[in-house]
């Protein structure tokens, strides 16, 4: 019996591994990625239906509910931060252009750009088109798991900003291989045999407890790896197929899966400072309250 678990338990942690690291996404890759959010992110028609499915007001709603301004707002002031330089990566539809005066936005779609009073900039989270060390704070909210590379927008944001300064991260975490053929919101009688047994396995799946089941042996193998290297690590997480078609529900079109910890374990091994959380091997097992990722960089 005692095998069986085991063998059980090792499944889990095979299944789960992130095993995925950065690749340059192919250009066909990149110019759906670009079509989809520029298209997100036009102005609508004038004759468009008002009950349809709209990514901008979607999104809007999602920054209310979870109270992305304020947090930031009272994170920029803990830290002195609002008449320093800022630059938000992904700045979509420039819901937070007003948390600084000096603010620059980015974004890769160039429809983005009518949202903006502020200087907006066209271009790509992974190469960014700034010099180093010329952002006091660098934040992006719900963006990391929409790029291909997400390590080396990682990277790029790390290189901009100065020493002491601040990356503000606040992504979708671990988001679902299912969510982009919508099977939470769909009835079963959408899908085949194999889809109907996808969706009766979503509350397991959903679980707290299945969920710490398999990534506390995934983080500490990935720290101890760390530890006995000492170097700095590579990110690893799990490629996704977005769904440009049809945005059924949040995450839709996300296409890494990100475990926090990969991110933290990311930063402090290059000498960064997380301010709001556990020591790496305490986090192993911490049940994280506060999904951000508050980083100070040190490069010093």
């Amino acid at each position: 019996m005692f095998y069986v678990a085991a063998a059980i338990f090792a499944a889990f942690v095979i299944i789960h591994f992130p095993y995925a690291t950065d690749a340059e996404p192919s250009s066909a890759e990149l110019a759906k990625t670009v079509a989809y959010y520029q298209q997100a992110y036009s102005a609508p028609a004038p004759a468009a239906d008002p009950n349809e499915e709209n990514y901008v007001r979607t999104a809007e709603q999602a920054a209310i509910g979870f109270h992305v301004k304020e947090k930031l707002q009272q994170f920029v002031i803990e830290h002195g931060l609002t008449s320093k330089k800022a630059l938000e990566v992904g700045a979509g539809q420039g819901y937070l252009q007003d948390v600084v005066d000096d603010y620059t936005a980015l974004d890769i779609s160039p429809t983005a750009k009518r949202f903006f009073r502020k200087p907006f900039v066209l271009g790509s989270a992974t190469a960014l088109p700034f010099a180093d060390n010329q952002f006091d704070s660098v934040w992006s909210i719900w963006v990391l798991e929409h790029i291909p590379n997400p390590e080396q927008a990682l990277r790029e944001m790390r290189r901009v900003v100065k020493d002491g300064g601040f990356i503000y991260l606040f992504p979708a975490w671990t988001c679902t291989s299912w969510a982009a053929d919508g099977y939470e919101v769909r009835p079963y009688s959408d899908f085949n045999p194999w889809g109907k047994l996808v969706k009766a396995s979503i509350p397991l799946r959903s679980n707290n407890y299945y969920h710490a089941l398999y990534t506390a042996p995934i983080r500490g193998m990935r720290f101890a790896t760390f530890t006995l290297t000492g170097s700095p690590t590579r990110l690893r997480y799990t490629r996704l197929t977005p769904n440009y078609a049809k945005y059924w529900v949040a995450d839709s079109d996300a296409v890494s899966s990100i475990d926090r910890y990969e991110a933290l374990l990311w930063f402090v091994s290059r000498g960064d400072e997380c301010l709001n959380c556990r020591a790496p091997f305490g986090a192993i097992t911490e049940r994280v309250t506060d999904p951000r990722l508050l980083i100070r960089v040190r490069k010093h």
